[in-house]
């Protein structure tokens, strides 16, 4: 099942109507020899590199957060811009995560419906066993690397949310006194990022242990 929450909302409706393209997607790339498990390992590499890219961001906007809690003395306005700036990087990058991520599980969802169905076409019982239990072992694993993938992307929102807050509030209180406030803030932010950069690592590894196989299995 998709995951919707207020970070994804606004692709869900592109999601959707894009559903009902990605059959005709699916049949066009076969017929010119790309199966849907070629089209899965792309698909979790390209997840892989919206995480990476994530994790600058998020980075980014921590370390720029960072120089504004220490700020002594020059133009805030100049050090806000710079922090909206990173906030809105931050969000695009999650986007392209969340994004990434449910064209992974759309496509892992067709090619597990087609080799299911495709285990009725055997006459060789050995065969048929053997093909069942590779679709079992795969499926398990994808699971896990799904697991893995929903789990850091849940970890993104609050941290988004805590950027969110802290450059709104700055927004109206360009002021010393502003920047003493949310100071109280920023050790949960610092926590927040670092378990998200941690399960993001974890969910990077996964991709790759799960590429690694695919390409075996191939």
């Amino acid at each position: 099942m998709k995951k919707l929450t207020l970070l994804s909302a606004p692709l869900f409706a592109v999601t959707m109507a894009l559903s009902g393209c990605q059959s005709a997607y699916y049949s066009a790339m076969e017929s010119v020899g790309v199966h849907k498990r070629d089209i899965l390992v792309d698909r979790v590499e390209e997840t892989k590199e919206s995480q990476q890219e994530s994790q600058e961001e998020f980075q980014s906007a921590l370390d720029r957060l960072t120089t504004l809690i220490n700020f002594d003395g020059g133009e805030l306005e100049e050090a806000y811009t710079q922090l909206n700036n990173d906030y809105e990087s931050s969000l695009a990058a999650a986007n392209d995560v969340t994004s990434n991520i449910n064209k992974v599980e759309d496509v892992a969802e067709a090619l597990f419906e087609e080799w299911a169905d495709e285990l009725e076409q055997y006459k060789s019982a050995s065969l048929k066993r053997e093909s069942s239990k590779k679709l079992n072992s795969t499926k398990r694993q994808f699971d896990q690397l799904l697991r893995s993938m929903r789990s850091a992307e849940s970890k993104m929102e609050p941290v988004l949310s805590s950027l969110h807050d802290n450059v709104l509030y700055l927004k109206h209180n360009l002021n010393a006194q502003a920047v003493t406030a949310i100071k109280g803030e920023f050790t949960n932010l610092k926590r927040d990022i670092k378990i998200l950069m941690d399960d993001m690592n974890k969910s990077i590894e996964d991709s790759n242990k799960f590429i690694e196989q695919m390409n075996k299995a191939g």
